[in-house]
């Protein structure tokens, strides 16, 4: 019995197929079923009932899973008091919201190489919604996404919140010596993140409330898109501050004082409570202190 053979038994028990199990841990599903076999062989017992059509934990199998996690952990904790940071290593999933792409990613990615160089990180940049169903159905280790999420499956810390401001052109004439009303604002069109996020939701919400006439709404899922639209001033867009210090300060794009601001964006990092993996509490980790320093670069 080996941590290899128990880690496959932990994720063959979260997931349930063998086929999703090979393809998380990057293997073939003969390798999973023979590390099945030999921890069943070594233990003398079955550990899953085997159907055509599921699989799943025989009462043997359900009374090893809290002892192959503690094993687990106290593998981790052995690495992280005895080992070197070398010592971790493997592959993990991460999913990413496109705000955190264009402020702190470099920074996050940067780092983990220097402090795991054997951890590869595949990363995944999607919309919130495509993430959260990636997460649960366990295709993505963790992610920095608009959270928390509300499932009791998935742990969430808090990372960071983003100011989200009115952006656009100078070529638009819009005046700015005194805050304009969102009424005003939808004079123009109003470029903003897509259908199925957050924000776009509340200005949505916001416009059938305060404005006379039907709004232009150019969404997009792309913040690079939204971006570059602002800036060839096809409307006045929603952008984190963080993301347009530059052309706020040399006048490509001016901030608009309106009436009503948008809500800021919280993101969290999220990630599958089953089953155990030592290394995404230190990717965790890592990314918590990563946020905490670009805060304090943002704040000077």
């Amino acid at each position: 019995m080996n941590l290899t053979q128990l880690q496959t038994f932990l994720w063959v028990a979260t997931l349930r197929s063998f086929r999703k199990t090979a393809e998380k841990l990057n293997t073939t599903q003969p390798a999973i079923s023979s590390r099945i076999a030999r921890l069943e062989e070594t233990l003398g017992v079955r550990l899953f009932e085997r159907d055509t059509s599921f699989i799943r934990l025989t009462a043997k199998g359900l009374e090893l899973v809290p002892y192959a996690e503690k094993l687990l952990r106290t593998s981790a904790l052995l690495v992280d008091r005895i080992g070197q940071n070398e010592d971790l290593a493997g592959i993990l999933r991460l999913g990413v919201s496109e705000t955190i792409v264009h402020t702190w990613l470099p920074a996050f990615i940067t780092g983990l190489h220097r402090k795991y160089p054997t951890i590869e990180v595949e990363i995944v940049v999607d919309a919130t919604i495509n993430l959260r169903r990636e997460l649960t159905e366990r295709s993505l280790d963790f992610a920095f996404l608009m959270g928390p999420l509300s499932d009791f499956q998935i742990e969430n810390h808090d990372l960071i919140e983003f100011e989200i401001v009115w952006a656009a052109s100078p070529s638009l004439n819009i005046q700015t010596a005194r805050p304009v009303t969102l009424d005003e604002l939808a004079d123009n069109p109003l470029i903003t993140y897509a259908r199925n996020t957050r924000p776009y939701a509340e200005l949505a919400r916001q416009l059938r409330k305060y404005t006379e006439l039907p709004a232009r709404i150019f969404p997009s899922s792309s913040l690079a898109a939204i971006l570059r639209m602002a800036l060839d001033g096809i409307g006045v867009a929603t952008l984190p501050r963080q993301m347009i210090q530059k052309e706020l300060a040399n006048g490509s794009l001016q901030e608009i004082q309106c009436e009503w601001r948008p809500p800021r964006l919280k993101f969290t990092a999220s990630y599958p409570t089953e089953p155990y993996n030592p290394v995404t509490e230190k990717i965790i980790d890592h990314a918590l202190e990563i946020t905490r320093a670009y805060q304090k670069q943002a704040a000077r």
